[in-house]
């Protein structure tokens, strides 16, 4: 582009040079164009003719001359057109570009400058108005460039780049194609809407096919789809580096590859591809060589057959047929371009002058075009180039109409309100970028604030009918204002060059469910490694990029694609454990019972009598209680079970310590005098004393229960730390602290019984009970000391076990060694169940 600008300033120097009368023409570039005096002038510059990278000349093209000859054609009809510019004819100049920016600013300067050439004005005022140009977007940014100083606005029928829209820079230029801006949105959609990730890019080396790729890559990476490669062509590149791109596509894994270049830029590329029998690639193409001539050939059509691409808007433009048929070189001899049209499509070369036998063949004359009606040139049923460039002609028209009758086009009676001679480029700039009207074919033609028409694109496919190449629409892209859009296509419809399915494009396949998406360092985002998903995470879907944990109250499955309900833990009454757990309490319950029948039955013999068989019947009722706590703790917790669980043990096993503890005092008391049947001391700690003792040290485990149920009572919790596949339901304590207490409580009661019974162990009786009753009182403190790490330590369902094995090993240590002896005693030795036996000394 600096080239470019700099060539511009030399070409400047050598037309113009400012002289103290203005601007004097110092130099004529001597280009042939087609011309016609106006009362306003446009520009036109098209590529008629086209460089030919193998011979290194410029070649007819007979596209380009339609789009010239279709300016022609939109100028003639506005000049008789009543309503549009009445009574002021516009003229035009069309040059050729020969596709080369170099030859498009000689264009640019020609027309910038007076038709007379001996003609001096003052400030360089351009000869044109507007001019219509360019075909490439490198073109159109030199032609932009040196008009834009001049005020001159530039209108591009088929120049795409977005860099076009900075108004900074091209502050005149104008275009009825939409910008690359939005054709890379579309491109960018299409490839998104069929899943492909992993692309190729084919780039001209220009500001069309750099600037196009760039865009569309910005485009495809907010979709997580990747560029495999960037392969760069252009119509003057050598063999070598169009070699170079061919090898990369057929090295590359790809299936799908984005062409953003020019017809003739893409066609060595084209020949090459053929050459090496490269098949099997989808293509999708910008609209600067979708409509391009179709491949003729088989091995053509093997290879970009099928190809998808984007193109503007198609139109039939009534009475076009009839003008192009009437193109004759005899009519104007010395009009440029008609000849060669004439010599291509005819066959033989016009020539006025008998010495002219270049030709491998003269015409006589006689030769017409009726007989190449079928021709492709000829058909304007599907004109996309050709009705930019009318609606360019009509835009233009609409803001002189604006400028010089000050009130758009329609009204009667309209007269002028400005001169034609009055008339300059920048007023046709100001009132070109606020025109807003309806054309015949119900097209709203207008331009945003960048100079940009609204983007509407057709989708069409490359598809082989009746041995000839047609451009099949398939669907259609449109944009909002709110930068949103629409895509709709008919896959169904679709002939794909690599089979009759919607080819696949991946650098990796996509992930299965219960896998997620691993990045290879030094990649690409599309190429990656399928890692299986963490314990407790899934992904339920494939191509996952992260695996979704589970809710809390969910585990993954084995194939992690799903979130099962955890198992619910508690110990309940048809496990194992539960079973266990549960026959044991009930034997102690029923020990006690039959404990207690026998100490009913045999009341009245010396060994009950002498055990105190009130607190004894006490004691056996607490143990029975006891033994019924486990069943409880045993089963799903609930609110109810919770709270009766632990108080239920507070409690009865307070009572339990409490009668040991009476039983213990009466022992003590007992044997301070030397013979039992000492009255005042056996006065002293009585059976009304004893009840007292028991129900007063039960009563503190009450209130102490009550105030726990009250303030923080316990509750069923569920437990999520023990183990990552269950839920653990437990009855969590509430207040730690009133747990415990009553723990506290029934070991001080415990620690008492114990000291005492450990001081009257070595009375000598034979029937010493207060031996018996340390010795419970021992394995008491022994269970529960190591309870509480045990407790602690336990997980789950364990820690309840844990809690009942405590309660049943201290219950049948207080059973056994407190009731077994006198048991054995009346059952077994019944004859030791005497009062001499009892009362004697050892």
């Amino acid at each position: 582009r600096l080239k470019i600008s700099r060539m511009a300033l030399v070409y400047l120097c050598v037309l113009c040079m400012n002289t103290g009368f203005g601007c004097e023409l110092r130099g004529n570039f001597d280009m042939p164009s087609l011309f016609k005096e106006g009362d306003i002038m446009i520009g036109g510059i098209f590529p008629v003719f086209n460089k030919d990278v193998t011979k290194y000349l410029c070649r007819f093209d007979l596209r380009a001359f339609r789009w010239a000859q279709m300016m022609i054609f939109a100028i003639e009809e506005v000049n008789t057109d009543p309503a549009l510019l009445p009574n002021i004819s516009l003229g035009y100049r069309i040059l050729n570009s020969c596709s080369s920016p170099t030859n498009t600013l000689r264009a640019a300067l020609t027309l910038a400058r007076s038709q007379n050439e001996k003609e001096t004005f003052s400030g360089c005022s351009p000869a044109v108005s507007a001019v219509i140009a360019e075909a490439g977007s490198s073109q159109s940014l030199a032609v932009a460039g040196i008009l834009g100083p001049f005020q001159v606005p530039v209108v591009s029928y088929f120049s795409t780049c977005a860099c076009l829209s900075n108004r900074a820079k091209y502050p005149t230029f104008f275009r009825t194609i939409p910008s690359d801006y939005f054709q890379a949105k579309a491109l960018a959609a299409l490839v998104k809407h069929f899943g492909w990730e992993w692309i190729g890019a084919i780039q001209s080396d220009n500001d069309y096919g750099r600037n196009g790729v760039l865009a569309f890559k910005e485009e495809v990476t907010k979709f997580g789809i990747c560029i495999a490669f960037v392969g760069t062509v252009l119509r003057t590149y050598p063999q070598e580096k169009i070699l170079k791109v061919v090898e990369m596509i057929k090295q590359s894994t790809v299936k799908v590859i984005l062409a953003f270049t020019p017809e003739g830029d893409f066609s060595p590329l084209m020949r090459e591809v053929v050459k090496h029998n490269i098949t099997g690639i989808q293509w999708l193409a910008s609209e600067a060589w979708i409509t391009a001539p179709q491949p003729s050939t088989p091995e053509m059509y093997r290879a970009f057959g099928g190809a998808l691409g984007f193109v503007v808007q198609k139109m039939n433009i009534p009475n076009l047929n009839p003008f192009l048929m009437n193109i004759n070189p005899y009519r104007d001899p010395s009009e440029p371009f008609v000849k060669d049209f004439w010599e291509i499509m005819v066959g033989c070369k016009p020539s006025s002058n008998v010495s002219d036998t270049g030709a491998a063949k003269i015409c006589t004359g006689n030769e017409t075009l009726m007989d190449y009606t079928q021709d492709v040139f000829f058909n304007v049923s599907q004109l996309r180039v050709a009705y930019n460039v009318y609606k360019a002609v009509y835009a233009i028209a609409h803001a002189l109409h604006q400028l010089a009758f000050c009130r758009p086009a329609g009204g009667k009676n309209v007269k002028p309100c400005l001169n034609v001679s009055e008339i300059h480029p920048k007023e046709v700039t100001y009132h070109l970028q606020r025109v807003n009207f309806r054309n015949r074919f119900g097209d709203d033609v207008f331009f945003d604030e960048n100079g940009n028409p609204p983007a509407s694109y057709d989708v069409i496919n490359w598809q082989l009918r009746n041995g000839q190449v047609q451009h099949v629409t398939l669907g259609h892209f449109t944009s909002t204002k709110h930068g949103e859009y629409t895509l709709s296509i008919q896959e169904d419809r679709i002939v794909w060059r690599t089979g009759q399915m919607v080819p696949a494009s991946v650098c990796s396949n996509a992930c299965p469910a219960g896998t997620r998406k691993a990045q290879i360092k030094g990649k690409p985002v599309c190429c990656f490694d399928c890692v299986p998903c963490a314990e407790g995470s899934i992904a339920n879907s494939t191509g996952a990029t992260e695996c979704t944990a589970c809710p809390q109250d969910y585990w993954s499955n084995e194939r992690k694609d799903g979130c099962i309900p955890k198992t619910v833990e508690f110990l309940a009454y048809h496990e194992p454990m539960g079973v266990a757990l549960t026959a044991v309490a009930l034997l102690g319950a029923s020990l006690s019972l039959l404990t207690m029948i026998v100490f009913i039955h045999y009341r009245e013999t010396p060994v009950i009598k002498a055990s105190n068989s009130e607190l004894s019947c006490f004691l056996l009722f607490s143990l029975f209680l006891c033994f019924l706590c486990p069943l409880t703790f045993i089963g799903k917790p609930t609110v109810w079970t919770c709270m009766l669980r632990h108080t239920a043990f507070g409690v009865t096993f307070a009572l339990c310590i409490s009668c040991v503890l009476g039983k213990t005092i009466v022992v003590v008391t007992a044997f301070k005098v030397v013979h039992p049947n000492n009255k005042p001391a056996v006065g002293q700690f009585g059976p009304i004393q004893q009840r007292i003792i028991v129900c007063s040290c039960t009563l503190v485990q009450v209130i102490i229960c009550i105030l726990w149920l009250k303030l923080n009572p316990p509750f069923p919790d569920r437990v999520f730390k023990y183990n990552s596949k269950k839920i653990v339901l437990e009855c969590n304590t509430g207040s730690e602290v009133a747990f415990y207490a009553v723990l506290g409580y029934i070991g001080i009661l415990s620690v008492i019984c114990l000291v005492l019974a450990f001081l009257a162990r070595k009375l000598p009786d034979n029937f010493n009970e207060a031996k018996c009753i340390t010795f419970s009182m021992l394995i008491f403190c022994a269970v529960w000391i190591t309870f509480i790490p045990a407790y602690i330590s336990s997980p789950g369902k364990f820690t309840v076990a844990v809690e009942i094995f405590a309660i049943l090993s201290s219950a049948f240590g207080l059973l056994i060694s407190i009731f077994a002896p006198k048991c054995y005693i009346i059952l077994v030795k019944p004859e030791k169940n005497t009062r001499k036996h009892v009362m004697g000394k050892k």
